[in-house]
């Protein structure tokens, strides 16, 4: 049962990815080739390089992350840095570039100057992973190849075309970190770009910048449940699994076990509609197979 997977962003609630892909594996489906955004960028790099789902697990759950976002001179502007993450990311990733990966990856960012969406598919992994999680005004962005490049989210928030375009024949699997459908928002759940303790942020509101942040923030996840739904609808993946994680904000201190178990439950709710797909598609690829034959004369 061969899939191709489209990991989408969500920051904390990336975790998820890694159950899904426990699941997946363990129910025989074989992930031929992976493409990702934002948090899903560091799950299908990693995924891709050769980490199994239970590695990946075990290294986060070990993760300082309040040491993740520390600055140094490499940081440009941003509320927040990524130099821990760049320690991490080197350690785990070294010098690999695109061509080491035992299976076909693929990132996406969004150059801020042209305002293009860029595939990052070559040159080194770390430097890919730095693009596509720069999360606009909370990390600095990545310089790369004459680009200024930030989180992929920003126009392609599950990047199904970028994983069919690697296996054109398979069928694609998407992982969105957003529901179909949200409540009333909450602001106490919003993806703040700073973790606070609910009663400093309860403080912080009675400004009128916070007040103005508010009413930015519920925008901009407005706009980016949206983009998820329109962009899903137009691109057609045969499966979405979608983890119960909508109420983990952006750069939450969370449970990482319990996120990657939400991850686990959604796929196998998923698991009768994969099936069903897998199928379809391995039918259709036959049939068009046989139809694509030359005819043999008979001697």
């Amino acid at each position: 049962m061969e899939i191709t997977l489209a990991l989408g962003g969500g920051g904390s609630r990336g975790y998820a990815h890694v159950g899904v892909l426990r699941v997946l594996e363990r129910e025989g489906f074989r992930i031929r080739a992976v493409a990702g955004t934002s948090a899903g960028g560091i799950i299908a790099a990693l995924y891709a390089a050769g980490y199994s789902p239970e590695e990946m697990e075990n290294r986060f759950l070990k993760l300082d992350a309040a040491r993740l976002y520390s600055r140094d001179e490499e940081d440009g502007p941003g509320l927040l840095g990524l130099a821990g993450a760049r320690r991490v990311l080197h350690e785990l990733l070294g010098e690999r570039t695109f061509s080491d990966l035992r299976i076909p990856c693929a990132l996406t960012a969004v150059d801020v100057r042209s305002g293009r969406e860029v595939l990052l598919n070559d040159g080194l992994v770390v430097d890919a992973i730095l693009a596509t999680i720069a999360v606009p005004g909370v990390f600095p962005p990545k310089i790369l190849g004459g680009h200024e490049l930030v989180d992929g989210g920003v126009l392609d928030p599950v990047p199904v075309s970028v994983a069919r375009h690697l296996a054109p024949a398979l069928p694609v699997v998407a992982v969105a970190l957003t529901p179909r459908t949200e409540p009333a928002i909450d602001l106490e759940k919003l993806p703040l770009p700073v973790p606070l303790p609910i009663p400093i942020l309860r403080r912080l509101t009675q400004t009128r910048i916070a007040q103005a942040f508010r009413v930015f923030a519920a925008s901009v996840d407005i706009g980016a449940r949206m983009l998820t739904e329109l962009r899903l609808e137009l691109e057609e993946p045969e499966v979405i699994i979608r983890p119960d994680v909508s109420h983990i904000g952006l750069l939450d201190q969370v449970d990482v076990a319990d996120v990657i178990r939400r991850g686990e439950r959604a796929a196998e709710t998923a698991l009768p509609e994969l099936r069903r797909s897998v199928s379809w598609v391995r039918r259709v690829r036959r049939r068009l197979f046989r139809r694509s034959q030359p005819k043999r004369l008979r001697l």
